[in-house]
This record gives structure tokens, C-alpha cells and sequence, in this order.
């Protein structure tokens, strides 16, 4: 009977890191993210043996976690997750939320001693059951291995019941928790399983294949079109970028309503031929009077509300009737309006409309507003020769080769691509972790979705950096190269431009929390290249040719309150021109 070479009979252990890895490179898994551990010691042979499998070791967990992030980001599939027992995998918490709020599949497996260990003192032993919560998909304990027929059976059809379950209805992260007796360590010479005949193990994994994704469909509530509505696109990354442009694109001609995209929304970057695509709603809305002249009777959103604060609180006031748009199953309605979730494809939706609408007023003057603030924002940045932070942001899209993988921090990063990034045809391709919004594992998500893949930059800031440094370990490991663009303006730039900034007695320590790294001597302690950009002409050479390989950051040194006032001038004097 024929058997799996990567399947190892010596012991108990062996076999049973062998028949899960084999079940798992079967239903799709291509890459393992593995910390050092003695526990996981059967997990971490059998993937690093497993020649479908590309095994990844990263040092620290919470790294590994959003390293992880980034690779089923980029690939569309699940990463898995490998840990020690104790509080290794405690650290993975942070990429785990992020992961099940924005529907990102990871599958994690924690080594664990045997019940026989637990709650008596033993040694890196903590209470691992359900030590998610709520924030999974699915969770098991699996068996204590044994060399069973009837065992091993189990666990090829749980561990693929479990690969399923990170793929949805909606994707997300899915934890095994994986127990393992002693010996860990295969031993040479002993009896062995007795199992390797036993039956015909190519038959015994034959049935396992990759699950299909389920889909969840509704029918099309009456949609007038005989009204005064807009198209709300939200940050979304499908996995055919222009495909979901061409088919909003058709859905604005098929209603004539104007398509108001948030900056991490693939229109942006496929705007050739965009019907009605509106980019600076953001300080059209800022006006007043022409916000109340734009006022919705309907909104349709597609995938979630944008990051624009003026936005939502337009959409909030309008009181509009909202049709919600979304394949997956969870509450995405932030805003609490008078709301219908639509569960179904975009595909889907947007076949349910004949063309022919008629055109109108409504639709006609966001074109010509769009056209004024574009032209207003435009000139102002091409005008400036201080090293402004969202001129970094204006240049990254018309100056890095098309078609660039370009990772988005949070705070301040995110919210410059929402106000500066014009609409283009050049196939950028923003990533981003807008689930749980956090700054953590910034850079280890953006090596994730550098490492194999074409040159990729990062866009982040000071605070994301530094959160994150323990990323950098990961630099003799990545295929690929990453370029950073890091703006260093010694703080938290978003604070201010909340409230909490007029409180003076506690700002700058408690919010703004300046720091004073040199991150010329940072990157040299990690063996990453450092450039200090002193101009414009500079970072646009820099950007425009990406390297094949390595790590680079081009720090762009920046006045943060210089810079939030910069925002805000710009926008009221735009804004107030409108008519």
C-alpha cells in the first residue's frame, strides 16, 4: 500500500503532525508562520518537512501573527499559525481581532501539554480554551495523538472541517489547540506506529480537496432610481481589483447616481472610464450650504462606510434611506440608520438593474464639483516645496511604478490617501487593516504582503513604526523587497485633529506621545538600508524605481502642528470657495 513521503511513522506524534500537515497542504495551504518552541516541536517537523509547504520562522509571536496577516492578505488564502505553549499564543491576540474584523482566514495552532500537565504548576502551562473568545471562527481542542486509525481519521476530517471555517461564509481566524505527551522529538530506533501498512494512505486523504467558499444570497429589495442618491464605496480588497471597479463603474451608468470612493477603494486606482467618480467629497462636504444642497434621499453602500468622518456625518444627518451592500453575514451598519443589509455578491446585485436611467441634475453637479476641488487640491500641492505630509501621500500615486502593492498604516497615513490620493488608471493596489483599525504589526503585516510578491511599499508613520520594530527580524527571511515610507513627525499626527488637542496640560505626554528614536541608527542595528529624504525630487526618484530585494525606509521628517494646520487652512479656503 502506497503512503504520503511526508508522512513520518515512528511515533505518535510524528504521524499526527504528518497527517495534519498533509490534510492542510490538500485543502489549499501553501505557508506556515512558525515561532520557536519545544511543545509544537511535531507541528513544527512536519510543516518544516512538507515540500507544498513554505515554513517561515518568525521569532516573535505577535510578529509572526501579523506576518501571517499579510500573506493570507496577499495570496487570498489561508496562512497558518504555529506556537508553543503558554503565553506564546496570547501574543497573537492583537492579529487575530484584526483578522475576524476585517474577514481575513488564518488558521492558528497552539501547542499545549496534555490534560495530565494543566492547572498543577507545570511549566509554561497557562489555561489555552477558547483563548480567543469570541473573536474566531471556530475552535477545537484536538485529541492527545494516538497511533489509531480511528483517531487519525478524526483529525484529517477536523482539521479540514477547520480549514472550511476560516473561508466563511465570511473568512476569518480559526484556533486549534494542539496537545502533545512527550516524546516530542522523533526517536530513532524505536518500535514505530505499526501503521505504515495499515491501509492505503494516498486513498485515506483522497476526498480531502479545497472547499468551495459558501455564498450568501438576498433578494433585491425596489431600488428607485428616480431619485436623488449616491454610491458610497467603502474600503474594500477583492480579489480582482478591476473586475469590482468595472462593475461599480457599470452599476453608477445603470442608476446615475454619482460614486463617491474612499481612498482605499480599488476605484481610485481604475478610474479610467469611472462613471460619476467623485474623490473629494471629503471638503466638497465641508461647506455648508453646498453639503445641504447635495442632500441624499437614498445611499447605497457598498462593503462598509469610508474612513471620512465629514461623510459619515453627512450620510448621518441626511436621514436617507441606506441599502447596505455586503457578501458577508455580520452588522456592518457603524452609522445605526435606516438601514437594509443586502447579503449577496456585488455581481449579483448589479445584474438586478436594466440600463437606461434617465439623467438628472442631482447626479451632474458632483462632476462639477469634484472637477473644482480636484483642480484646487492639485495646484496647491504642486505648489509646495516644504515637506508636507500629504504631498508624500499625492506623489505615491503618481510616481511609484504601476500596479504597486502599497500597504496603509492607520491614523494619519490612512486619512492623507482619503483626502490626497487623486483618482488614476495605474493599478495600485492599497492593502490595509481597517478591521480593528490598530496601529500594531504594521510592519510585519507589510513584509506579510511583500514576501513573495512584487516590490511593495509601506506608508506609515513614526508611532506605527516603532510599535512594530520586532518586524525588522524578519529581514534575512523575506523574498521580496519592502519599501517604507515612513513619516516621522514625532508623534501622533492624528490627535491633532481630534478635540483632545486643545487640552494643552496633557496633550503633547499622554496623546501625542513625541518620541526621540534616531531610526538611521534603528534600521542599521537591523541591517536595514536607511535614507534621509531632504526634498521633493529626491523621494521622487526614490519611489519611481523600487529594488528586487531587501528593506529599505526613506524617512521624510515632518512638523506635525505645522502640518495639521496646513490641513485645515487648505480645506476651509477650498471648501468656503465653493458655490
Amino acid at each position: 500500500m502506497s503512503s504520503p513521503a511526508t508522512l513520518d511513522f515512528r511515533t505518535a506524534n510524528t504521524l499526527w503532525g504528518g497527517v495534519l500537515v498533509e490534510t492542510l497542504v490538500r485543502c489549499g495551504v501553501r505557508h506556515a508562520v512558525i515561532s520557536p518552541g519545544s511543545r509544537s516541536t511535531p507541528l513544527t517537523l512536519a510543516f518544516a518537512a512538507h515540500p507544498a509547504i513554505e515554513a517561515i520562522p518568525v521569532l516573535d509571536e505577535r510578529s509572526a501573527a501579523f506576518f501571517a496577516l499579510g500573506l493570507a492578505k496577499q495570496q487570498g488564502r489561508p496562512a497558518v499559525l504555529v506556537c508553543t505553549s503558554g503565553t506564546a499564543g496570547a501574543n497573537y491576540l492583537p492579529a487575530i481581532i484584526e483578522a475576524q474584523e476585517s474577514g481575513v482566514p488564518l488558521l492558528v495552532i497552539t501547542a499545549d501539554r496534555p490534560p495530565e500537565m494543566r492547572a498543577c504548576a507545570s511549566g509554561q502551562t497557562i489555561d489555552q480554551q477558547k483563548l480567543y473568545g469570541g473573536h474566531v471562527n471556530f475552535y477545537h481542542e484536538l485529541a492527545v495523538p494516538e497511533a489509531s486509525l480511528p483517531l487519525l481519521a478524526y483529525l484529517r476530517q477536523t482539521v479540514a472541517h477547520a480549514y472550511a471555517q476560516t473561508l466563511g461564509p465570511i473568512g476569518g481566524p480559526v484556533h486549534l489547540n494542539a496537545p502533545f505527551r512527550d516524546p516530542l522529538v522523533p526517536t530513532e530506533g524505536g518500535a514505530g506506529t505499526g501503521l505504515e501498512t495499515a491501509r492505503d494512505w494516498e486513498d485515506f486523504f483522497r476526498e480531502i480537496v479545497p472547499p468551495v467558499p459558501a455564498e450568501v444570497w438576498s433578494a433585491v429589495p425596489p431600488l428607485p432610481i428616480a431619485v436623488h442618491g449616491v454610491i458610497i464605496a467603502g474600503p474594500v480588497q477583492p480579489a480582482e481589483a478591476a473586475e469590482y471597479a468595472g462593475l461599480v463603474t457599470a452599476l453608477a451608468r445603470k442608476l446615475d447616481w454619482p460614486v463617491l470612493a474612499d481612498g482605499l477603494s480599488p476605484l481610485r486606482n481604475h478610474a479610467k472610464g469611472a462613471a460619476g467618480l467623485i474623490s473629494t467629497y471629503d471638503a466638497i462636504l465641508r461647506n455648508p450650504a453646498v453639503a445641504e444642497r447635495l442632500r441624499p434621499e437614498r445611499v447605497l453602500c457598498l462593503g462598509g462606510w469610508p474612513i471620512s468622518k465629514v461623510l459619515r456625518g453627512w450620510v448621518e444627518e441626511s436621514n436617507a434611506p441606506i441599502l447596505l451592500v455586503s457578501e458577508g453575514t455580520p452588522n456592518r451598519d457603524a452609522l445605526h440608520g435606516r438601514t437594509q443589509h443586502l447579503r449577496c455578491s456585488l455581481r449579483f446585485f448589479v445584474e438586478q438593474f436594466s440600463d437606461g436611467a434617465d439623467p438628472n441634475g442631482y447626479a451632474q453637479m458632483w462632476p462639477l464639483l469634484e472637477g473644482k476641488v480636484r483642480a484646487a487640491l492639485d495646484g496647491r500641492l504642486q505648489m509646495m516645496t516644504e515637506m508636507f505630509e500629504g504631498r508624500a501621500t499625492w506623489l505615491l500615486a503618481q510616481h511609484l511604478p504601476a500596479g504597486t502593492p502599497l500597504f496603509v498604516a492607520n491614523s494619519m497615513p490612512v486619512r492623507d490617501v482619503e483626502y490626497f490620493w487623486p483618482p488614476n488608471d495605474r493599478r495600485m493596489q492599497p492593502v490595509f487593516n481597517r478591521g480593528a483599525n490598530g496601529i500594531d504589526g504594521t510592519l510585519s503585516t507589510a513584509l506579510g504582503l511583500a514576501h513573495g510578491n512584487q516590490p511593495t511599499v509601506l506608508l506609515t508613520g513614526d508611532l506605527a513604526l516603532l510599535h512594530d520594530t520586532n518586524g525588522f527580524l524578519s529581514r534575512p527571511k523575506l523574498q521580496g523587497s519592502l519599501t517604507i515610507v515612513l513619516i516621522n513627525n514625532r508623534g501622533g499626527g492624528i490627535f491633532e485633529h481630534l478635540p483632545v488637542a486643545k487640552v494643552e496640560a496633557s496633550f503633547e505626554e499622554f496623546f501625542a506621545t513625541p518620541q526621540e528614536a534616531d531610526f538611521a541608527r534603528l534600521c542599521a542595528a537591523y541591517g536595514v538600508e536607511h535614507v534621509s529624504v531632504s526634498d521633493w525630487a529626491q523621494f521622487t526618484a526614490l519611489i519611481s524605481q523600487l529594488p528586487a530585494t531587501g528593506i529599505r525606509v526613506l524617512e521624510i521628517r515632518t512638523d506635525r502642528k505645522r502640518d495639521a494646520a496646513t490641513r485645515k487652512a487648505m480645506f476651509a479656503g477650498i471648501a468656503a470657495a465653493l458655490k
